[in-house]
């Protein structure tokens, strides 16, 4: 009903049933690009409370899934989706990967999974630059010693404040940066980052480890970082 100005009639507009009315943007059901944020090949669906990541566009290249209630990361998820570059599921409860969920992404290369309820790594796609396992609940049986083995690109990766006993086999020789500060670490020999048999060696690339907030004691391990050019960041008495 509307009051027209010029007199006070009122006159029925007849409702337009040919236009639906938009579900409230919380509700999963609608499209992702009506749920979500989808600006040239990004998806932004952060902090809408999805329990699930949604279905997405052809060609997207970037997924920022932060701070949601997604628990679970299936192998469909990803699967018709190649083209992606970067994910980003920080901040949710995921507490299960199916194997394969990322390993096949072959163009994916910064992978988030931050703030999570993870206690074991998934299988990671080859060529990854940047992974961020901060804040999980991974121990080192969680990570299979051929993890890191074939990562040839990756430079970047982030395994703080989670619950491994010792530092990760196979590192590769790519990396810049490892954090595992905060952990349980208790132990380190002189093949977790250098060569005991080759005193020549040097890992040239690495620029940065922590390692502070373990149990662990890095003055008793003086030989376990000979091949570094800076020492990582730690307890030494």
């Amino acid at each position: 009903m509307i009051v027209s100005p010029d007199s006070n009639i009122q006159l029925e507009l007849q409702r337009d049933e040919s236009v639906p009315k938009v579900p409230p943007t919380k509700d999963t059901n609608l499209p992702t690009c009506l749920m979500c944020v989808c600006l040239s090949g990004s998806v932004y669906c952060e902090e809408i409370d999805i329990i699930a990541i949604p279905p997405l566009p052809k060609e997207t290249g970037y997924l920022y899934a932060r701070f949601n209630k997604i628990k679970r990361v299936a192998v469909s998820d990803f699967a018709d989706i190649p083209t992606l570059r970067r994910i980003d599921l920080s901040g949710n409860m995921i507490d299960e990967i199916e194997d394969g969920a990322f390993s096949k992404l072959l163009l994916l290369e910064e992978l988030s999974l931050a703030e999570n309820k993870l206690i074991k790594l998934p299988v990671l796609p080859p060529k990854l630059i940047t992974f961020n396992a901060n804040y999980n609940r991974i121990k080192s049986r969680g990570i299979k010693a051929n993890a890191f083995k074939k990562q040839t690109n990756l430079s970047y990766l982030y395994l703080a404040h989670n619950t491994l006993e010792s530092v990760p086999l196979n590192l590769p020789e790519t990396l810049r940066v490892l954090h595992l500060q905060f952990n349980n670490i208790t132990s380190i020999t002189d093949d977790t980052f250098c060569k005991s048999n080759n005193t020549r060696y040097i890992r040239s690339r690495m620029d940065e480890i922590r390692m502070e907030g373990n149990p662990i004691i890095l003055a008793k391990h003086p030989n376990a970082f000979s091949c570094l050019k800076t020492l990582p960041v730690g307890a030494y008495y």
